[in-house]
């Protein structure tokens, strides 16, 4: 099972019982079986809501139904949740949580969200490290150690948005690009 998927198990368990409805429907279910009426009238909740939290422990594999005559019996996974418990709180699998999410992963979220389908920036984000990601994709298109003109700067920044300036000046302060004084030469800088 791949770090995502155990944050995403991890997650689920938790949003599962993270309700005091649920965690009283759990309570009673370790008690004994009872249907979502018994389960209801005792809770104080309409039947409709007994059954929304029911479904959501059930995603969860905490609790199962079966059928008797007209009712569904609700139990409890007693194994289920010690199981759960156990494997997803190990040291480990708490370690992990706090690995950084994968920055490629992340990066493709921001490009997606801010280019168009043909790789124009279609807005700036006001956020900074949203506008790091936009500046890294569009300084890809300079060549390392390639000098150019600022007329052919901007005829390649043109390709991303009509706003030259700003990604001009933006690949500059961010230290992805840099440029003589008095209107001279650009070229990429590659981080060390």
């Amino acid at each position: 099972m791949t770090t995502q998927e155990q944050e995403f198990e991890l997650l689920g368990f938790f949003k599962a019982l993270a309700d005091e409805n649920r965690l009283k429907i759990i309570g009673l279910l370790a008690q004994q079986p009872r249907s979502v009426e018994e389960l209801s009238a005792v809770i104080g909740l309409g039947m409709s809501t007994t059954s929304h939290h029911l479904a959501r422990l059930a995603k969860a594999g905490l609790v199962s139904a079966r059928t008797d005559r007209h009712y569904y019996i609700y139990s409890l996974h007693t194994d289920t949740l010690k199981d759960m418990s156990q494997r997803l709180l190990q040291d480990e699998q708490i370690r992990q949580l706090s690995e950084p999410a994968s920055s490629d992963a992340y990066d493709q979220k921001v490009l997606s969200s801010f280019l168009d389908g043909e790789g124009r920036v279609k807005t700036f984000p006001a956020q900074d490290k949203k506008l790091q990601v936009i500046l890294r994709y569009v300084v890809k298109a300079f060549e390392p150690g390639q000098r150019y003109p600022e007329k052919q700067v901007n005829e390649i920044l043109l390709r991303f948005n009509e706003d030259t300036a700003f990604l001009r000046r933006s690949l500059i302060e961010y230290r992805l690009m840099g440029r003589e004084g008095g209107g001279g030469a650009y070229w990429r800088i590659d981080p060390d």
